[in-house]
Formats: structure tokens, C-alpha cells, sequence
């Protein structure tokens, strides 16, 4: 006797999935963050060294330097960079976009931006260490002229210094390059100072903005640069969605030819799980690079060949002489063990790769991990339920169904 019901909550199922991924998958994809080699782009090699002879570099100062760094990438306009650390002693710093201008970042990340105020012997009074947080700012003089405020964090200090030098010189230096050097006319008690030059609205800021992130804590010695044009990152992503294609419809294909129902069940559990994926992705703000769409491929392997030990597993039972509902029962038991096993021992080398790799193996280990767990709530529980559900109905009776032929059927 047919079940219909079983038989119309597989069709609601599959309706829902399916009116998901064609509505929302655009929108998806659209959100994810591409790496600088399909986007194009920079990359940047640090080597940390301290500012100090007694100074170790460590994990606390390398993450300080990265902050750093940071906030100077922030301050050139570019969102989003990927500042990693590296034991010893690296920082890489990666652009994910071909609209940023390389030489200006470059020389606005390696700034040290030392601040100083020195006297007229050049004694330093006072240190960018000495602004209030956030006290650097951009105000104009009385022609209308930018220039940088100043807030000093003890207004006592700067009262004292400049009551013991009235009526002398102290010049401001940044990275030992005076900026200006004004005659102190009188006594300054609000903590307030300013800084004068030739600046545009934009240097000014963009001064501000410097002395607000503070100066490096260690040098940074650029070692390598690594560029990617727009023009290659694209072809590498087209050729990457190319092959997705071909390989995608030799899977289909294949599945459908040799294992028939539950080959067509797997294609579309194949499909949400490539869904759900670019979903995590997005949810994860991940930037996808060359070498995480290579754990996504190797990934998608595994669950195909999730669903093939199970359908083997099937029609073993099938061939032995069992009814379908038997066989299917013993096929998902026998071989869920095997499934998992082999999805546990890659988790375990994904987390070796991610604590020992580079940043690229990581990605990559990150990525793995990530559509492995996905695979499984999909390519293992989600099409076994959706073979369950026709297999229940009473509807799928012959083991044509599952790729077996009559006479191959011994009997029990």
C-alpha cells in the first residue's frame, strides 16, 4: 500500500530546498569575500624586530605590531585586510583589491610615527605617548588654513614645559623630520596644541589619523611583496568555476547511470550542500581563496563517496535477497560507521594542518573542516532521510530503482 504521505513530504522537501537555493544563492555568493588571488591584489611580508636591544619578540608583541598595522591599512581607505602573525617573528599583510595604491600603503604601514617635541638643544619634552587617546585632530588656523590639534593627556606637563621655555623654540618631529618649529610665545594651560605646515584637509587627517594609532611598537623590515592583477585573479576564478561545472555535471551524471534513485537523491543533497556552504561561508565573513576552494573540491569528494559507500552497502543487501526496506536498513548501518570514521580522521589532519600550516594552509584547513561537517549533516543524514521518506511510501518496490538487476539477486 502506498504511503502518499511520506511521498508528499519528500516533494515538500525538496520543493523547499530547491525554491531556496534559486532565490537566495545569488545573494549568497555575492556576499563572499574573495582572497587577493581572485581578486587581485597585495601582499606583504614583515620580518618584526624590536625597538630595543633587551626587547624579545613574542607572540604579545607581534599581535601589537598587527594592530598596528592594522589601523594604518584602515587609515589608506582599504576595508577588510587579512593581518596574520607568524611565529617567530612575521606579519603578513594582505589586500584583497585592485583599487588600492600599493606605494601609499606601503610607506603609510612602515611609518614608525614618533612623535616628538624637542628643545632648542634637542632635549625630547614631550612624546606621542603623551597625546590623550584619540587627542590628535584637525582644526584651522585664523586664515582658514588646516592644521593638527593636539590634546596632551596631563595638561599640567605641557603648562610646566612650556612656562620653563617661553620665548624659545620647540620644535615638533615626526620619524625625526621636523614638522615645524614655533617660538613659544606664552604660557599654553589648557593642554591644547597645534601643529602648522602646508597641509591639505587630507594630510592633515591623514596625520591625525597616524599619531591617533600610536607609533609601532617594533620595526617592521619589509621582506617580500607579492602582487596579483585583477586580470589574473579573474581568469583563476573562471577557470576555478569552469571546472566546478564540467567535474559537477561528470558527478551528476554518473550518480544518476549507476546508482539511479538514490543517484538522484545524492545529486540534490550534493547540491544543498554546496548551498549551505557558500551560507556558512558567508556567515563565517571567510575570505574564500585558491586553497579553500581546494578543501571545498576535496570536500565535495567526500561526500560523494559518503553516498556511494552507503548505496554500495545497499545493494549488497539487495543482491543478498532482502526486500528494499530491509536492505536499505542494513546498507545505512553498515556503512555509517565507515563514513564517520573517515570524516573524524580528516577533521584531526585538518586541525594538525591549521596549528602547524601557513596562513594559505590554513584557509585550507579551515575551509575543509568547515564543508566536511556540512557534508555530513547533508550527504549522510539529510539524503539518507530523503531515501527514507520514498523508501517508507511504499513507491520505489523494484531494485531497478537502485541499480541492480534481477538476475543479479541471489536469494536468501
Amino acid at each position: 500500500m502506498i504511503k502518499w504521505g511520506r511521498f508528499l513530504l519528500f516533494l515538500v522537501v525538496v520543493g523547499m530546498l530547491a525554491t531556496l537555493i534559486t532565490t537566495t544563492t545569488q545573494q549568497v555568493a555575492g556576499n563572499i569575500r574573495l582572497g587577493l588571488d581572485l581578486q587581485g591584489g597585495f601582499e606583504i611580508l614583515y620580518v618584526v624586530e624590536p625597538l630595543e636591544p633587551n626587547q624579545q619578540v613574542d607572540m604579545e608583541l607581534l599581535k601589537a605590531t598587527a594592530g598596528m598595522v592594522e589601523k594604518r591599512v584602515n587609515i589608506g581607505g582599504v576595508t577588510e585586510p587579512v593581518i596574520e602573525t607568524e611565529l617567530p617573528n612575521r606579519i603578513r599583510v594582505k589586500i584583497a583589491s585592485e583599487k588600492a595604491n600599493q606605494d601609499e600603503l606601503r610607506e603609510l604601514i612602515g611609518k614608525p610615527a614618533v612623535l616628538e617635541f624637542r628643545d632648542e638643544n634637542g632635549n625630547v619634552l614631550l612624546r606621542g605617548s603623551d597625546l590623550a587617546s584619540g587627542g590628535a585632530g584637525v582644526g584651522y588656523d585664523d586664515l582658514k588654513r588646516p592644521v593638527v590639534t593636539l590634546k596632551i593627556s596631563d595638561p599640567k606637563k605641557l603648562e610646566d614645559i612650556t612656562r620653563a621655555n617661553l620665548g624659545k623654540p620647540m620644535a615638533i618631529y615626526l620619524d625625526d623630520n621636523m614638522l615645524t618649529n614655533p617660538v613659544i610665545q606664552n604660557v599654553i594651560t589648557g593642554g591644547n596644541a597645534q601643529i602648522f605646515g602646508n597641509f591639505t584637509q587630507e594630510s592633515a587627517q591623514e596625520l591625525a589619523d597616524i599619531l591617533n594609532s600610536g607609533a609601532l611598537p617594533a620595526k617592521l623590515i619589509e621582506k617580500q611583496v607579492t602582487s596579483v592583477g585583477a586580470s589574473l585573479g579573474t581568469l583563476a576564478l573562471q577557470k576555478t568555476i569552469y571546472a566546478g561545472y564540467v567535474g559537477a555535471a561528470l558527478i551528476i551524471v554518473f550518480m544518476l547511470v549507476v546508482y539511479r534513485l538514490p543517484g538522484l537523491i545524492a545529486n540534490i543533497t550534493l547540491v544543498a550542500f554546496t548551498y549551505f556552504c557558500l551560507v556558512v561561508l558567508d556567515w563565517m565573513d571567510a575570505t574564500l581563496t585558491l586553497p579553500g576552494i581546494a578543501g571545498f573540491i576535496l570536500s565535495v569528494g567526500m561526500a560523494v563517496d559518503a553516498n556511494i559507500i552507503t548505496y554500495e552497502r545497499i545493494q549488497e543487501e539487495i543482491r543478498s535477497g532482502k526486500t528494499i526496506l530491509s536492505a536499505f536498513r542494513a546498507g545505512e548501518r553498515r556503512s555509517l560507521i565507515t563514513i564517520i570514521d573517515a570524516h573524524v580522521t580528516t577533521l584531526i589532519a585538518t586541525a594538525v594542518l591549521f596549528y602547524f600550516g601557513t596562513s594559505s594552509i590554513q584557509g585550507f584547513a579551515i575551509v575543509l573542516a568547515m564543508t566536511l561537517i556540512v557534508s555530513v549533516i547533508t550527504n549522510v543524514f539529510g539524503s539518507r532521510f530523503l531515501l527514507w521518506l520514498l523508501v517508507r511510501s511504499n513507491m520505489i518496490k523494484k531494485p531497478f530503482w537502485f541499480g541492480v538487476k534481477e538476475s543479479e539477486i541471489g536469494e536468501l
